[in-house]
């Protein structure tokens, strides 16, 4: 009978005498050394898109902190944060909101989703604003409505310029109507800040949306962009779903909202610095 058994057709072996030689460990590229650019979709190593992190084949502007934000842009050692430790009441009491608020100003460091404070760009002093997208993707609260409105407040009884830097998903759904209110809020504080004959810049930044492009961010004396920024305010499914038209391609782009009179300029990251303090000195800044 044993000449109809099925022999094994494998060496059979001894796990802790094992006679195969082990696998060579495939070599591995560490993630933090490339990033694939979301526009012309080439692989970049990091190192080549510099301080500014802009896509050398195409331009694209890299989302970046608020602190990435800083160190391009104003003087060093000149900025001084102002309004921070401001916390939201949370108006819904809405499920683990405040637990993941606390989480992330533990994993980003920020206070919230907008910093504030005072800072010199060429030695023109200014009171400058910073979304940042790695908070709740900078989503308006109560908060930054606050800091924001407190900002322009200060403006105006220190005869500053203001210059915000724009990026959002938002408003807060996790505040509600409270949230919206900020539109309104921030919006007045404007008006009093042009009404005393001070100067407003804000700079849109990839993405600014929803509730901050309704209102502050399409509010400046001048309003300049990044290049590619995605700005608008509803979603392009929505707007498509809503009029039943196809939109172009470049809808809602910087370069299709400049082209439409929404945008007074599209400035390349690495020039911004130079533009800012520039525009500050011709509308009564240091000549």
């Amino acid at each position: 009978m044993a000449l109809f058994k099925k022999k094994d057709k494998y060496i059979r072996i001894n796990p802790n005498n094992s006679l195969r030689t082990p696998k060579k460990a495939k070599p591995e590229v560490p993630d933090e050394l490339f990033d694939k650019c979301p526009s012309c979709k080439v692989v970049i190593y990091q190192k080549d898109m510099g301080a500014e992190k802009t896509c050398p084949s195409c331009g694209y502007n890299f989302r970046i902190s608020a602190q990435e934000r800083l160190a391009l842009t104003v003087d060093e050692g000149s900025f001084k944060e102002m309004f921070t430790g401001i916390e939201t009441k949370d108006p819904l009491n809405f499920p683990n909101y405040k637990e993941k608020i606390a989480a992330t100003k533990e994993k980003t460091g920020l206070d919230e989703a907008v910093v504030t404070g005072t800072a010199k760009v060429e030695e023109q002093e200014t009171a400058l604003a910073i979304m940042d997208s790695n908070f709740i993707m900078a989503s308006m609260g109560t908060v930054v409505g606050e800091k924001i409105t407190r900002l322009f407040e200060y403006a105006i009884e220190h005869h500053l310029p203001v210059v915000i830097f724009t990026a959002s998903g938002g408003a807060r759904m996790q505040e509600g109507i409270m949230s919206l209110m900020q539109m309104a809020k921030v919006s007045a504080a404007v008006k009093r800040h042009s009404n005393a004959g001070l100067f407003y810049l804000t700079i849109l930044t990839d993405p600014t949306t929803g509730g901050v492009t309704a209102s502050f961010a399409m509010e400046g004396d001048m309003i300049i962009a990044e290049p590619q920024t995605l700005i608008g305010f509803a979603g392009r499914r929505v707007i498509e779903t809503t009029v039943r038209e196809q939109l172009p391609d470049d809808f809602q782009k910087a370069e299709f909202l400049l082209a439409h009179g929404f945008v007074d300029a599209i400035v390349k990251r690495t020039d911004l610095k130079a533009t800012i303090a520039k525009l500050i000195a011709f509308h009564g800044g240091v000549q």
